[in-house]
């Protein structure tokens, strides 16, 4: 990792590095793999290679059809400059599909479409598991006004407007997924990661999982699920 600066953070799937603008980081993404609040550790090998380049690849799309990201450019196998942002403490799922927790809260059918999709808000604090909280509780701990919360809630909503036809045209299903935001010049922009880790994603001609769940439940191929995620989105 020539000309990056000093490590600033890590976090269970990625390293960020200081770069040679102030204004801007390099994430580095790792293959360690973590389920139910990093009780479950282990590795996916090549995991970190397949989300930069699946991520890289979905930024892009979503920036052509006018999501702001803080991606600027995929440097490496593992390395993604992006603009430098203050995270929101906010996860931000959209789900189209019951599926995963939803399911057991609500005592819903597992696969049961959910027309329009709805967005659900987790409080980013690894101490108290992420739990799920609505609008008055991130009032309440002045995480988030109404208003940017409301922008959220659109942003999320316009992304899987773009993500969910992508994943069908590939013979995917858009389950669910988790977004992360942050502050950019006083601008709201997407974050993170969009992978195998953050999105449910359903073969849609054998229903099979090809995402994180494969780990979380101990289903094996995982790698091979991975890599067929990269082959269909990235061609």
């Amino acid at each position: 990792m020539d000309g990056i600066g000093p490590m600033l953070y890590e976090g269970k799937a990625k390293k960020i590095f200081a770069a040679s603008r102030p204004d801007q980081v390099v994430q580095y993404f790792k293959d360690d793999a973590t389920a139910f609040n990093a009780e479950k550790r282990g590795t996916i090998i090549d995991k970190g290679v397949i989300n930069n380049k699946v991520s890289e690849r979905l930024f892009k799309l979503l920036e052509e059809r006018g999501v702001s990201t803080h991606f600027l450019e995929r440097l490496s196998e593992r390395e993604m400059l992006t603009r430098k942002v203050t995270i929101v403490p906010v996860e931000v799922v959209v789900r189209n599909v019951v599926a995963g927790s939803l399911a057991k809260r609500l005592g819903l059918q597992v696969g049961e479409a959910i027309e329009p999709a709805i967005v659900e808000f987790y409080y980013k604090n690894d101490a108290l598991g992420d739990p799920l909280v609505n609008d008055d509780h991130l009032r309440l701990m002045n995480v988030a006004t109404p208003a940017v919360l409301r922008e959220l809630r659109d942003l999320a909503q316009r992304v899987n407007v773009v993500l969910k036809p992508f994943f069908a045209e590939r013979k995917m299903q858009l389950v669910d997924f988790k977004l992360e935001f942050g502050v950019c010049h006083n601008k709201l922009i997407l974050a993170d990661e969009i992978s195998p880790d953050t999105c449910r994603l359903w073969d849609m001609a054998t229903g099979e999982s090809m995402d994180k769940d494969r780990f979380r439940k101990d289903m094996g191929k995982i790698e091979e699920a991975y890599q067929e995620v990269l082959r269909r989105v990235c061609g």
